[in-house]
């Protein structure tokens, strides 16, 4: 899977958005594992996840916001 764009990830509803999160946090606990012994081959594939992960918690955080709000 590429980087999803900021834009794909808001049209996402709060729940597919916490789905894919813990599908990212599993992903990058492996990749961390991966690492640490040695046989993680892909090492870009550490920072696209970690990105990830922080894009999707930055737009359920806009959707907190935008509900609490309303």
């Amino acid at each position: 899977m590429k980087s999803a764009a900021a834009s794909d990830l808001r049209a996402m509803t709060p729940d597919q958005l916490t789905d894919e999160l813990v599908k990212l946090k599993k992903e990058q606990f492996n990749l961390r594992f991966q690492k640490a012994t040695g046989q993680l081959e892909k090492t870009a594939r550490v920072r696209v996840v970690r990105r990830t992960i922080a894009k999707i918690n930055t737009v359920l955080g806009e959707k907190t916001r935008t509900k609490a709000k309303a």
